[in-house]
């Protein structure tokens, strides 16, 4: 009995120090991106070894370049925030709002749609992989919330608009802006950047060369949410 004891005692003194040890490894790693661009993600990896299409319709060269945020339109900044995370300066990682519309809307019947913030967004294109476990979305979660801790918003959105995929291979902003619309970043129109931002729900089967009717309707709607919201939304997040 005794020796079952000790033998739990010390199961359970390994495991607490595992845990810390990732909650410290966890912090140092979302720390270090207040200084340090990530030359690599978790998302671009998965991308890489298991791509969503037969691999002859992949684009092998990746294409990818890092602009800071004063480098970025901020038209294709405020793009992103009306298409995907309207609160994104009110909220702080997590919008109980729009889950509670989500779960509202789906108890009526309709279909489940995401609640998604651009903080957890970040959180799952850097450091997750794509099961629906209950695991992966408690580690997305916790990143999340380093990321708010650690991190302010303009830094959060910089990294969310260097890492999103626009299409196989076409990760973060100058990339995109570059391969559709050949011009950087900085110089996208208020349609570049909701055309950029109409693809980021599936950007493995959207296209916008040329658009489809339905990606020109999803670029409208994105645009008149960037008009409702105007540009002091940008000045919330300093």
């Amino acid at each position: 009995m005794a020796a079952k004891k000790g033998w739990f005692r010390r199961l359970t003194a390994w495991l607490i120090k595992l845990l810390l040890g990732l909650v410290i490894l966890s912090l140092l790693m979302v720390i270090a991106l207040k200084f340090v661009n990530p030359p690599l993600w978790s998302w671009r990896i998965e991308r890489y070894w298991f791509p969503p299409a037969p691999v002859k319709q992949v684009q092998h060269q990746v294409q990818h370049q890092w602009q800071p945020l004063t480098q970025i339109s901020a038209n294709m900044q405020l793009a992103v925030i009306a298409s995907e995370d309207q609160r994104f300066a009110l909220h702080s990682g997590f919008d109980l709002k729009a889950i509670q519309n989500a779960i509202e809307e789906k108890l009526q019947g309709e279909r489940l749609r995401g609640a998604s913030t651009l903080s957890q967004q970040t959180a799952k294109n850097l450091f997750m992989w794509s099961s629906r476990s209950f695991i992966r979305k408690g580690a997305e979660a916790w990143f999340t919330l380093l990321l708010e801790l650690v991190l302010d918003k303009p830094r959060i959105l910089e990294l969310y608009l260097n890492i999103v995929e626009f299409g196989p291979g076409i990760y973060g902003v100058e990339a995109a802006a570059q391969h559709y619309f050949h011009k950087s970043a900085a110089q996208l129109s208020s349609r570049e950047a909701a055309l950029l931002a109409a693809l980021l729900p599936n950007p493995w089967q959207y296209q916008i060369n040329p658009p489809s009717a339905y990606m020109n309707r999803r670029a409208d709607w994105i645009q008149q949410q960037m008009r409702q919201l105007g540009s002091g939304t940008l000045k919330q997040l300093q």
